[in-house]
């Protein structure tokens, strides 16, 4: 069966006019779903880089757009109340008749929670916050009220309505730690995303498999789960091109390890992504960050995804 494929459209470092068309190309090359960022500083150039807010920036472009699905790669729980967010994705869910994801995760980057004033915690803290909402989001999206007593967030007698648009509305739980995240999306996810960008198909699989036995033990089927991957991607007709994008790209940046991802021309990109479809992915989002975008996303969609 043939994946999916959602294009990552970067909020930091663009207008918001450049932004804007690149939402509008994304539906037109008819790709399944724009992903956006949910980070509160500058990540690749410095702190201070601009960079829009998630949720507000994928509202905008769902109102200037009519079929692409919108999701977020991937919102920190502990930014926003789970309650409010379940509720705004619903709203949004209607506005858009059924054309909104929803991603949450732990969150992972200590200087924005210490920027804006947020506990950033434990690891521990977080699995259990992230755990918390994702109970609390489901539970609000298909259940008359809510009422719910957990360590970092308590309800009574919630309402969320409407409801959303699709049914079931997809709650992606996204994260790789395997005793926790994993388990959470076997309880309450409907897709999942555990790599970081620049994971082979190797470790996809692997978490892939501990994935499965949390399912059992949860006796959920976890065909119900859709696997997502995002990928870095550098794409040129010509190999060297394609590589010497990537490391000017990574120049100095330490919080991801260059070399992996989707690297190359179309052909050869092409032959990788048979590599994660065998390992078992459902869905690809892709970070094109050569520099060149819509070429690279048009390149990608003609010679890599329309020759699968």
């Amino acid at each position: 069966m043939k994946p999916d494929f959602g294009a990552f459209i970067p909020p930091e470092g663009h207008s918001y006019p450049d932004i804007k068309q690149m939402a509008m190309r994304t539906e037109e090359l008819d790709y399944h779903s724009i992903w956006l960022s949910d980070h509160l500083h500058g990540m690749y150039e410095s702190q201070a880089a601009p960079r829009y807010e998630c949720w507000t920036l994928g509202t905008a472009l769902a109102a200037i757009t009519n079929k692409v699905k919108f999701g977020q790669l991937t919102m920190a729980t502990p930014f926003r109340n789970p309650a409010l967010t379940a509720k705004m994705a619903a709203t949004l869910d209607n506005i858009t008749d059924g054309r909104v994801i929803l991603s949450i995760g732990a969150g992972w980057h200590r200087d924005e929670f210490k920027g804006y004033g947020y506990d950033f915690g434990s690891v521990g803290s977080r699995s259990t916050r992230l755990e918390e909402a994702a109970r609390i989001i489901k539970h609000l999206w298909t259940e008359e009220y809510t009422s719910f007593e957990g360590k970092y967030y308590s309800l009574d007698g919630a309402y969320c309505n409407p409801k959303p648009v699709q049914d079931p509305m997809p709650l992606m739980i996204a994260g790789d730690g395997e005793k926790r995240t994993l388990r959470t999306a076997a309880r309450y996810g409907d897709m999942t995303n555990y790599s970081e960008w620049t994971g082979t198909p190797e470790a996809f699989k692997s978490k892939t498999e501990i994935l499965l036995k949390h399912c059992e033990k949860e006796n959920r089927d976890p065909d119900e789960i859709t696997k997502t991957w995002a990928a870095f991607v550098f794409i040129d007709e010509i190999m060297e091109k394609a590589t010497e994008k990537m490391n000017k790209r990574f120049e100095g940046i330490t919080w991801t390890q260059p070399g992996r991802g989707l690297v190359g021309t179309p052909e050869s990109i092409r032959q990788d992504i048979y590599k994660y479809m065998e390992a078992g992915v459902e869905m690809f989002i892709l970070s094109f960050l050569g520099g060149e975008w819509d070429k690279e996303a048009t390149l990608f969609k003609e010679e890599v995804i329309s020759n699968l």
